[in-house]
């Protein structure tokens, strides 16, 4: 089997990433027709398509995202090394990863605008997902994690805050059914949670211990929709306060309890710890978090 080109691979990442031969065009600096020739030239090279082309552009196959997906690795570990290389002479610029859980977007998200307008050559990434992505292989330049403090002996891990959690009903809930007085009223009620019984969220695992399966009449996986459910009525659910405190049609059912935080830790991978880029983000969150409502 003829070896692959790393130009080619490099291609066909962009291409997956875009969607488009043209998109990935754009990136690279490159003629569209050199991306197709990249393309079919990897494609049989490894004897295999990696692609589905369609109408809308290009769709990658099983065999096309596992070779992404080292693709995706290996461009990252590049971008660390060079930023490893640079050191403190690093400008503040270029791409800045931040990934964090979903559920603290609201808060984070003016702080990297404001970041982003303070430092006009960077171009931002925010990335929320189920997985943990890994620093040590570049997926991030800095994460924001919750639950117990990360352990990977190369991360730089430093506390950042804690989120207070309550518990919660709307209006039209408590006009409905009422408000119990304490848990022991409970078995009258319909609940909200998260459908992951792995969850960690301290919250919700107290949750699961204190009401039978059946009275939570709602789950899911996505932080708004939980939100939104609640707003709407669906059950008793579990809010951060800085949330709740700005919605006056929710109703405290049990104010927030010590066991019931998150700390929320701010993570960096040793070798990037240090460079300008990612010193001035820490040093702009860490000034953010002393003005949220927590």
């Amino acid at each position: 089997m003829q070896q692959p080109n790393w130009d080619e691979i490099r291609t066909a990442f962009q291409v997956a990433r875009m969607g488009t031969v043209s998109g990935a065009a754009e990136v690279l600096g490159v003629h569209h027709a050199t991306v197709i020739r990249h393309i079919d030239a990897l494609e049989k090279a490894l004897g295999t398509k990696l692609f589905q082309r369609h109408a809308r552009g290009y769709t990658p196959t099983e065999s096309g995202r596992d070779l992404l997906s080292v693709a995706q690795t290996t461009e990252e570990q590049f971008a660390q090394l060079a930023s490893r290389i640079k050191g403190q002479g690093e400008a503040v610029t270029g791409e800045l990863v931040i990934t964090a859980i979903a559920g603290i977007s609201g808060l984070l998200t003016p702080v990297l605008a404001s970041f982003q307008q303070a430092y006009p050559g960077v171009m931002v990434r925010f990335l929320t997902d189920m997985r943990v992505f890994r620093l040590d292989y570049g997926e991030a330049h800095v994460a924001i994690r919750a639950g117990a403090a990360p352990e990977e002996p190369d991360n730089v891990v430093q506390p950042l805050a804690r989120i207070r959690t309550g518990l919660y009903a709307a209006r039209s809930y408590v006009d409905r059914n009422g408000l119990p007085q304490s848990d022991a009223e409970f078995d009258r009620h319909q609940f909200i949670s998260v459908d992951n019984e792995a969850t960690r969220a301290p919250f919700y695992r107290w949750l699961t211990a204190t009401v039978p399966p059946e009275q939570i009449s709602f789950r899911c996986t996505e932080p708004a929709a939980l939100d939104e459910a609640l707003r709407r009525g669906v059950g008793i659910g579990f809010m951060s306060t800085y949330k709740a405190d700005a919605d006056p049609d929710l109703i405290e059912v049990m104010p927030p309890r010590p066991e019931w935080e998150a700390p929320l830790w701010l993570v960096t991978h040793v070798d990037l710890h240090r460079t300008r880029k990612v010193q001035a983000f820490v040093q702009h969150l860490r000034e953010a978090v002393k003005s949220w409502p927590l």
